[in-house]
């Protein structure tokens, strides 16, 4: 009895510590920025992903798959969807910590001063984790 109980705790330890911790997608230090280029403004923003799921690949790779796209949240509180849509796909020797993500792109002149916000919609293609982060920006004269 105490040969088997001693076998089931080890082996209890042994499941467990072979038991793979699911992290969590995250986004996170979200940057956005307008610049006034006379009869537009180019607006450019950036967010950090981590948490990610990773896939060994060829030849000793880790390789990770990211899609995002990023809508627009006007003053009036308006949403102007997909203004910028890019997939990243990353293969490098070592485990990739994180992922910058980058948008970039332009408004014209119809669009008035006031605080808008860009919304980042990513989702993790290997574990089809989503999540979203948001960052203020404004255009002013």
């Amino acid at each position: 009895m105490k040969n088997f109980l001693s076998l089931f705790v080890l082996s209890l330890l042994l499941i467990t510590s072979c038991i793979k911790e699911e992290t969590k997608l995250e986004a996170f230090n979200p940057e956005a920025f307008a610049y006034d280029l006379g009869n537009t403004w180019e607006v450019n923003a950036t967010i950090i992903v981590t948490g990610f799921e990773q896939r060994e690949g060829s030849g000793d790779t880790f390789e990770a798959s990211i899609s995002y796209s990023a809508d627009m949240k006007t003053p009036d509180g308006k949403i102007v969807g997909n203004l910028y849509s890019d997939e990243i796909i990353i293969s490098a020797e070592e485990e990739i910590i994180d992922i910058p993500l980058e948008v970039q792109f332009e408004l014209d002149s119809t669009y008035s001063f006031g605080k808008y916000a860009i919304i980042f919609n990513i989702k993790d293609n290997y574990s089809q984790n989503s999540i979203t982060g948001s960052v203020e920006f404004d255009l002013t004269e």
